[in-house]
């Protein structure tokens, strides 16, 4: 039985994984790459492995199961492009931080927040998903939510200065949204070493928790929750 590709496209890399072979496999992406530059490199890599489906987590918003609009740190072509076409197989896009998020859901209200360049989130609400834009939403002084929790920060104000700003932002969201949880994910999520650094409330995630969000979007319980 053949099983899910699961694709998470990055800004530096594409990385790719199926549920048989525990290790990924990437290749080069920046901010040349177009969508059929990623389709090809990654069917180069994968010419030995088997599946009958594709998921493709993106940084961009998604709608129609496409790109609406061309990702910031990745070349053009990507709005409106059929990867179901391009792949022959099934194939469902989402956001990245969204396919990250499935991977580390555990039931109830969840509002995840990515780490990294800059901040994705999305909101899953009993299996339904709500990719939301919250980085670019005004926050202080000027600045968006992205802009004061993102890498640019990071390198700016240093790491003790910016894990205070993230947990300002973690405790500002929480009490907005009122999530039963917040996962934090991304790659700069592994600044905060000591669980006890964070709310009670909060847990660090994995990245690797986007190929089980991958893997997990084709089965029965997300059916109706993403679209």
């Amino acid at each position: 039985m053949k099983g899910v590709l699961a694709i998470d496209v990055g800004g530096s890399h594409v990385k790719v994984r199926i549920p048989e072979e525990p290790d990924r496999l990437r290749f080069e992406s920046g901010s040349d790459m177009t969508p059929q530059q990623m389709v090809d490199g990654v069917k180069k890599i994968v010419a030995d492995w088997s599946f009958d489906k594709v998921s493709i987590g993106i940084p961009a918003p998604i709608d129609d199961n496409t790109a609406i609009i061309d990702p910031v740190n990745l070349g053009d072509g990507w709005k409106g492009f059929d990867f179901m076409d391009a792949f022959g197989l099934p194939t469902k896009v989402v956001n990245d931080a969204a396919m990250q998020a499935i991977g580390s859901y555990d039931g109830k209200s969840m509002l995840f927040m990515g780490l990294g360049t800059g901040l994705g989130t999305c909101l899953i609400d009993k299996y339904v998903v709500h990719p939301t834009e919250i980085a670019h939403m005004p926050f202080k002084g000027g600045k968006t939510f992205e802009e004061v929790v993102g890498e640019a920060a990071l390198e700016k104000e240093g790491k003790k200065d910016w894990k205070k700003h993230v947990i300002h932002v973690i405790d500002i969201l929480y009490k907005g949204i009122l999530p039963d949880y917040i996962v934090l994910g991304g790659g700069n999520s592994k600044k905060f070493k000591d669980p006890g650094e964070l709310p009670d409330y909060c847990r660090i995630g994995d990245n690797a928790n986007a190929f089980l969000g991958g893997f997990r979007m084709w089965d029965e319980e997300w059916k109706n929750g993403i679209g």
